[in-house]
């Protein structure tokens, strides 16, 4: 099986076009060492011939043209046999409106998902009118073969408001709602079928359950939540009034944190990917990096590949 990382960073990328914060002046003027990112998503294939996206970031054009595996083989005939998606967030879904030049999209996602990308955002509604449109249903929990290659989604806890959900109805709960029903946000488990190997995707995670840390167990690979350092990051950049927490990610960095928790699983190796603009590990020169690498923990970056 055969992983590559199209984009590491979280909403907004980096630098994020708006933010002045430590690490986006860095990227800018060159003052401190710092790659740009492109926003959250990989590659997956089992053989290097059919790859699947998982998430479609609104940087997917530049990240398929970086992607020789994925380039055309013919005569609007790509490699790319699908998209699964881990959620309905605009930062993981808004690149699926970009593929409407192709013959049409094979979408995996759970019911949850579909149901906000149709009547919540709307994206799916609008790439049906572009290009036909072929949904698969993702269950938590089942199976899914893909020809060599095997993945089966897991619940990952969010604290996060549906963004759709509409406050004049009963409970909050508008037409494009997916509140209350499963499988609003999932990491994937991805299986090599011929050597059993697997790999862990989980670029959304508020709290390392041990629900989430069974899935985790026993993995070759875990691709996973980097998005902060510190929980109240945003609130002492004064950037936001939210802690990681609060919108659904686990910070990395002190007692409690997702370095702390996973180097403890044994994982043989730990890639943190959708890591937000603010976080410091984005500073090669930083201490914080520097906690990272000496645990034998990699900072994922666009265009890493990865063989399970």
């Amino acid at each position: 099986m055969r992983i590559r990382v199209l984009g590491s960073a979280a909403g907004g990328g980096f630098p994020q076009w708006n933010c002045g914060c430590p690490g986006c002046r860095a990227v800018r003027d060159g003052s401190r060492p710092a790659t740009p990112r492109t926003q959250s998503s990989i590659a997956v294939s089992p053989d290097g011939r059919r790859w699947w996206l998982v998430n479609a970031s609104p940087d997917i054009r530049t990240q398929l043209a970086d992607t020789p595996a994925l380039h055309p083989t013919g005569d609007r005939t790509t490699p790319l046999q699908g998209v699964l998606l881990t959620d309905a967030e605009i930062d993981h879904t808004l690149g699926l409106v970009l593929l409407r030049e192709g013959r049409g999209v094979s979408l995996h996602a759970t019911a949850a998902t579909e149901r906000t990308l149709r009547a919540g955002s709307g994206l799916l509604s609008t790439l049906e009118r572009f290009c036909p449109v072929t949904w698969t249903e993702v269950v938590p929990g089942t199976d899914h073969d893909l020809g060599g290659l095997a993945y089966r989604a897991f619940e990952a806890p969010t604290g996060k408001h549906d963004r759709f959900a509409s406050p004049r109805s009963a409970g909050g709960a508008g037409i494009g709602t997916a509140e209350g029903l499963p499988g609003r946000v999932v990491g994937y488990r991805f299986t090599d079928t011929a050597s059993g190997r697997y790999a862990v995707y989980l670029p959304g995670v508020q709290e390392l359950t041990p629900a989430v840390q069974d899935e985790i167990d026993g993995a070759d690979l875990l691709l996973v939540d980097g998005t902060t350092w510190h929980d109240d990051e945003l609130v002492r950049l004064g950037l936001a009034a939210k802690t990681a927490h609060d919108m659904g990610h686990l910070h990395i960095g002190g007692r409690g944190g997702s370095l702390e928790v996973l180097t403890a699983l044994g994982v043989p190796r730990i890639v943190y990917v959708h890591v937000n603009n603010t976080n410091p590990v984005l500073l090669e020169d930083s201490a914080e990096r520097a906690a990272v690498t000496a645990a034998g923990v990699v900072v994922g970056f666009d265009g890493l590949e990865l063989e399970v």
